[in-house]
């Protein structure tokens, strides 16, 4: 089986097919092909409240490319979601409208509940019954998730994001907002919180830690890579660094908003599984097509 899972973001837009080994009680998803295409769509909407029609053309050209890779792919079942940056745009369901008329593709704008649904879904996997706070930090928005005893007890989306603070269209009643959620959800009687971070920019930062996988990084540890990071010009982050143009500007947003989290949570250690919301897309279209497969062999 082939699926395909293509994540439309604030800061950029990815695409990756993978093949499912499912033998046994282990399902392995082999990764076919990856591609993240830098197209900021947040830029335009934070910033005027609409795509650009610049950005429309790049966009339905893009979405073009990736239906032709769908095909090409043979891939047995797809899926297109938006997040943020569309959502908030006066012309995102517009613009959805006419790719699916154009393409014949179904995007979903999803909210940020959905969205979180899904990168849950592809984290679950590797936590305990510990005490958990899962922040997904994305280029429009950021979701919060408290995990405690095996179970999720509490989620919210904030509109706090890396391109929407490099751009500076956040406020201060966000960020007190968002602080009041995280003192007031994250109890002493939970115990010791552990952080769970994804995205683009937190795996980059575990990146540069020099940690070997699936060990935690320190909030200590966070810092010296910060520190290391926002001492570099934008043009040393590329060359050095070895950074996408679009993640050297908008990193050092990221990582005040994982670290303000961590603080208010008292978490001194964050686990960066490296998986987001388009794992979380697969193992949706998994489950939804072994329903069926299921359905098909009882008739």
């Amino acid at each position: 089986m082939k699926l395909a899972a293509i994540d439309i973001g604030s800061n950029a837009i990815r695409f990756q097919i993978s093949s499912v080994l499912d033998n046994g009680p282990k399902v392995i998803f082999k990764k076919l092909e990856y591609i993240r295409f830098p197209l900021r769509l947040g830029h335009d909407v934070f910033a005027t409240g609409r795509i650009s029609d610049k950005s429309k053309e790049k966009f339905k050209k893009l979405m073009k490319a990736y239906k032709l890779l769908i095909d090409l792919y043979e891939a047995n079942d797809y899926m297109f979601c938006a997040t943020s940056a569309m959502r908030e745009s006066e012309n995102g369901y517009e613009l959805a409208e006419e790719i699916e008329k154009e393409l014949g593709v179904n995007i979903e704008i999803i909210d940020g509940n959905r969205e979180a649904e899904f990168i849950n879904r592809a984290i679950q996997s590797y936590l305990s019954d510990n005490t958990y706070l899962h922040i997904d930090v994305g280029g429009g928005s950021t979701e919060l998730n408290l995990y405690t005893a095996g179970k999720k007890i509490n989620t919210r989306s904030f509109k706090i994001g890396s391109v929407r603070v490099l751009s500076h269209h956040d406020s201060p009643e966000m960020w007190q907002d968002m602080e009041k959620w995280v003192r007031d959800h994250v109890k002493k009687e939970y115990g010791k919180v552990t952080a769970v971070g994804t995205g683009g920019n937190i795996s980059k930062m575990f990146e540069l830690a020099q940690l070997k996988p699936h060990r935690l990084m320190s909030f200590k540890k966070m810092t010296e890579v910060r520190d290391m990071i926002e001492a570099h010009t934008l043009e040393e982050r590329i060359y050095k660094l070895q950074m996408n143009p679009d993640r050297a500007d908008v990193i050092i947003p990221a990582s005040s908003i994982y670290m303000k989290v961590m603080e208010w949570a008292s978490a001194k250690y964050i686990f960066v599984p490296d998986v987001g919301l388009k794992d979380g897309m697969l193992l949706h279209l998994y489950d939804r097509n072994k329903l069926q497969q299921k359905i098909q062999f009882v008739k």
